[in-house]
């Protein structure tokens, strides 16, 4: 069920810059790896997130080339469209799937954060080959740029991935298909809602296990503007995705 919380509410030569895909998510550790219980908590203090449009550069990677994203999205070559972000902007994973309208020479393009880029300085966004040809010219290599938070066109409900070695004992989910950032992401136990802990790998963890839910896991999601959404999605599977029910506005 969809429950809108609060008002938005939100903070204010060739060059081939090759700093995403740096990391390893997809393989960071399961029960029992110091991973699980590191990274930014689920608030959402660390969250650089505006609509101002910005200045900024744009250079390119081959971020279809990766062994991984560093959000620990799955490395998809139809769906190109993507960026790596500066640190202080990725936020320490907070930034993880935020679309951003950015407009070069040529053109503009909504790209999906799927990367962090630890080379890059501040509002230094580096997009992938085929985002950065439809705002600038490849010979260019490095481009100024205006940028924005936007809502991402996504199609469907919210779903949730369960880190391999999921159990009752361990718990790491990951949102996906989300229209905005995520900021918390709460499972129920005994009546309440306890937080998760968020890993630098973009996976909200129980390192204890949220235990025996006969009824169901239910979930409660917070995105950047304070909606909520809270749905069961059943059993804690090994490293399935499970669809929601649900999206934010």
């Amino acid at each position: 069920m969809l429950k809108p919380v609060a008002a938005f509410a939100l903070s204010s030569g060739l060059v081939l810059v090759a700093c995403g895909g740096g990391g390893a998510p997809i393989d960071a550790p399961g029960p029992g790896g110091s991973s699980g219980s590191s990274g930014s908590s689920g608030s959402s203090s660390g969250t650089v997130y505006s609509t101002e449009q910005k200045q900024g550069i744009a250079t390119y990677y081959d971020a279809t080339g990766a062994s991984a994203w560093n959000c620990g999205f799955d490395v998809r070559a139809g769906s190109p469209d993507v960026t790596a972000l500066n640190f202080p902007e990725y936020a320490k994973t907070n930034a993880c799937g935020a679309c951003m309208l950015v407009s070069g020479p040529k053109g503009s393009v909504t790209v999906r954060v799927v990367d962090s880029c630890p080379g890059c300085e501040e509002h230094h966004l580096d997009l992938s080959e085929e985002a950065f040809a439809k705002i600038a010219e490849k010979k260019d290599g490095r481009v100024p740029i205006t940028y924005q938070s936007v809502a991402c066109e996504v199609s469907g409900s919210l779903s949730y991935r369960f880190k391999e070695g999921s159990s009752k004992w361990w718990t790491a989910i990951q949102v996906r298909n989300h229209r905005l950032p995520i900021t918390k992401v709460e499972y129920k136990k005994d009546g309440a809602f306890v937080p998760m802990q968020r890993s630098d790998y973009n996976y909200f963890i129980e390192a204890e296990g949220v235990g025996d839910q006969p009824n169901g896991l239910t979930l409660r999601v917070t995105a950047v503007d304070g909606q909520t959404v809270e749905e069961t999605i059943g059993a804690v599977r090994d490293g399935e995705v499970v669809s929601g029910s649900a999206q934010f506005r």
